[in-house]
């Protein structure tokens, strides 16, 4: 019978029907089919963890499978998405008040590739909701929530959006990450740079040390890079990191790139940031360039066009201590999470 179901839900079935769909109106009907598939108590029998332990900031995870932030960016599906098997799932971007993002047509796919296009610009309900849903879910597992600010907060006053969710999400979160590395915000990206990261990490430092005291538990800090930076870039925010004691970095958000093997496939010029196989190489980079700057200091979760359990096994031997994925997720389904969780327990055993 349970063969039968398995049969039945196939995400190669599945994702046929959905590629029919819009992107973001086929990301909501998926989500609304697992949480059925979960609620339903069919996903126990489907899906199980592989176990695969790692041990990080002082936390236990399961297996160094991560889902990255975007697919559940309200907080809405955790459990659901947890029953699937991965080692820990991140939420977000979460910015301090409710927005929309960008208007219009904002998420495209490229099929031929492997790959998304998209410029959503940090659609979110807001701290609150979030923090309702996340309350409500009674979540055991490892939980990264990453923030935002809000598109219409300058960006000198940005430093006061990061505080105010980071102060909002502490006591829920395993970990949290600042996300400064989205190319769909306006000038987003200038916060990875010079005296405007300092001053934002020098912030988030003090705000923590406050709120350790307050909740009686250290929350690691950390930040989420592109992969569109130079070398002489990667310089500088590697020795902030250690400067300033963030305990992770993320390697790599989106990339305003577009690399010739996209040339001329439908939608590749589309403005926004691409995501999926052809993010491979450059993100791998990245995660070697910062292991070279940064040693065993600052742990790296390497994130960036995985889609098959051998791009996870480069990300680790790049340096990576754990690894994420989004598009691999929608282009290969809940199969890649055990693909993924198998080759690396090999290689970490």
């Amino acid at each position: 019978m349970i063969e039968l179901i398995h049969r039945l839900t196939s995400y190669n079935n599945l994702r046929a029907v959905l590629f029919t769909m819009p992107p973001e109106e086929a990301h909501r009907y998926a989500l609304k089919a697992l949480q059925l598939l979960y609620h339903s108590g069919m996903a126990r029998h489907l899906y199980h963890r592989v176990n695969a332990p790692v041990r990080l900031w002082d936390i236990s995870f399961p297996n160094p499978v991560g889902l990255a932030a975007g697919m559940d960016k309200d907080g809405e599906y955790i459990n659901a998405l947890a029953s699937l098997g991965f080692g820990f799932i991140e939420i977000g971007t979460v910015t301090p008040r409710p927005q929309p993002g960008n208007s219009g047509e904002r998420v495209w796919r490229i099929p031929q590739a492997q790959a998304l296009i998209n410029r959503l610009g940090f659609n979110s309900k807001g701290l609150d909701y979030v923090e309702s849903q996340i309350r409500a879910h009674h979540y055991d597992g490892i939980l990264g929530i990453n923030i935002g600010k809000n598109a219409d907060t300058p960006l000198n006053q940005a430093v006061n959006d990061y505080v105010t969710g980071f102060r909002h999400m502490y006591p829920l979160a395993t970990y949290i990450v600042i996300n400064c590395s989205s190319p769909n915000t306006r000038h987003l990206r200038e916060l990875q740079r010079g005296e405007q990261f300092n001053e934002l990490l020098s912030a988030l430092v003090d705000e923590r040390q406050k709120l350790t005291a307050e909740h009686g538990k250290h929350v690691p800090l950390v930040v989420k890079i592109d992969p569109d930076l130079s070398l002489a870039d990667l310089d500088t925010i590697a020795e902030s990191l250690l400067t300033y004691g963030i305990e992770g970095v993320i390697a790599t958000n989106t990339t305003i790139a577009r690399p010739n093997m996209i040339d001329g496939m439908p939608h590749s010029d589309a403005q926004g940031g691409l995501s999926g196989a052809p993010l491979l190489q450059p993100s791998t980079e990245i995660v070697s360039q910062l292991h070279n700057r940064l040693g065993n200091q600052v742990p790296i979760i390497a994130c960036g066009g995985i889609m098959s359990g051998a791009d996870a096994t480069q990300k680790i031997k790049a340096g990576a201590s754990l690894v994420q994925f989004y598009t691999g997720f929608v282009y290969h389904g809940p199969d890649l999470i055990k693909e993924t969780a198998q080759a690396l327990q090999k290689i970490l055993a």
